[in-house]
């Protein structure tokens, strides 16, 4: 298949296109605004791949992304490009709300067009892969509940706000105009390349630097962690096998509490990297609860059960084994770190095509 992938350059998209050109014969176009968390140098292993492209447009562009429609011919839109990250979407929605609201509808509407004009065979084939998250349910209450694809969307944040808008959104193209769409709703991922704002790396890093592990409240919020990889091949699952107009739910199957997540790390740091900054006598010692977030969801946990009923999928990961896997990446990897850390991963482009000429 030819597969166009919106958000290419983020953390889940950067591994999904590894796990495409590394592992199958699908060619793959990146298109990727190139925001502070999109990362060229994560697709380093890929680049020179003849089966791999990158343009660089935002999915708001609607004449952009109709050119680049038009002119790679995909056969699937795995649409990922997203902002992410919930902090960031309590000091400033509007971002969130251009991207993962107008730029869902813009994106919709030139796949739409595109999708129209194909031959009866290739329009038949045609899937438009939508790619959001578990937090557009809100949190759980008892100490069983689980999400599956029938929970009632009740969100928290602007930014779980902004993704069940784009999840309707979808939802509404596929029924009104008969786009085929999937929908996929994963839990929180982790592994390598993941940006360091988010808790996983920036308590690696921190702790590295001798500096205050900080944990929300008093730690006891719980999610399902998903390691990365599992995640990208469950989306290969759904897009190339899932049925036209379902959601799947992904998760890990790896309930933690934050706190535990956090102490997991130190006891990893302490086996992997038992040179410490000065005057740390243990990596537990630096963590730090501070002010809760508002709004903060207490419990996510997802039932994965119909993704490995009907398609085969379960993760290969435990979280022990996902977390050393991601632990001693990060330790292998400090200069990735440094790049992303200080920005200067920002002004290269490492020699990558931005390949304009296929908007000619």
């Amino acid at each position: 298949m030819r597969i166009l992938i919106t958000g290419g350059a983020g953390f889940i998209g950067s591994a999904l296109i590894r796990e495409l050109i590394e592992h199958s014969e699908h060619s793959v176009l990146n298109l990727d605004k190139l925001t502070y968390a999109g990362n060229l140098e994560s697709l380093v292993s890929v680049a020179c791949d003849a089966r791999y492209e990158f343009v660089q447009a935002d999915i708001v562009d609607q004449a952009t992304i109709s050119a680049v429609l038009d002119s790679f011919r995909p056969e699937a839109v795995m649409h990922l490009a997203a902002e992410s990250h919930v902090d960031r979407s309590i000091d400033g929605p509007s971002d969130f709300i251009q991207t993962n609201i107008v730029g869902t509808y813009s994106l919709l509407e030139a796949t739409r067009a595109y999708w129209q004009s194909l031959p009866e065979p290739e329009k038949t084939a045609f899937r438009f892969h939508h790619i959001s998250t578990d937090e557009v349910y809100g949190d759980l209450h008892g100490a069983n509940d689980l999400f599956t694809e029938t929970t009632s969307y009740a969100p928290s944040s602007p930014y779980s706000a902004s993704k069940a808008a784009s999840d309707h959104l979808v939802r509404a193209w596929h029924r009104t105009y008969g786009l085929p769409v999937l929908l996929t709703n994963c839990s929180n991922n982790y592994g390598p390349f993941h940006f360091p704002e988010k808790l996983i790396p920036l308590v690696i890093l921190n702790a590295l630097a001798g500096k205050p592990l900080p944990v929300y409240g008093n730690g006891m919020q719980v999610r399902d962690w998903l390691f990365v990889e599992d995640h990208a091949r469950a989306l290969i699952k759904v897009v190339t096998q899932g049925k036209i107009g379902e959601t799947y739910n992904i998760g890990g199957h790896n309930e933690q509490k934050n706190i535990d997540v956090v102490r997991g790390i130190c006891q990893l740091l302490e086996e992997l990297a038992p040179q410490k900054p000065a005057g740390s006598a243990k990596y537990a010692d630096l963590i730090t609860y501070v002010q809760d977030r508002p709004g903060h969801d207490l419990r996510y946990a997802i039932d994965a059960g119909k993704i490995e009923r009907e398609l085969g999928w379960v993760p290969q990961e435990t979280f022990e084994s996902g977390l050393r896997k991601t632990v001693k990446w990060y330790l292998d990897n400090l200069e990735w770190c440094r790049r992303v850390q200080d920005g200067s991963y920002q002004g290269e482009r490492l020699g990558f095509l931005n390949r304009k000429e296929l908007l000619a």
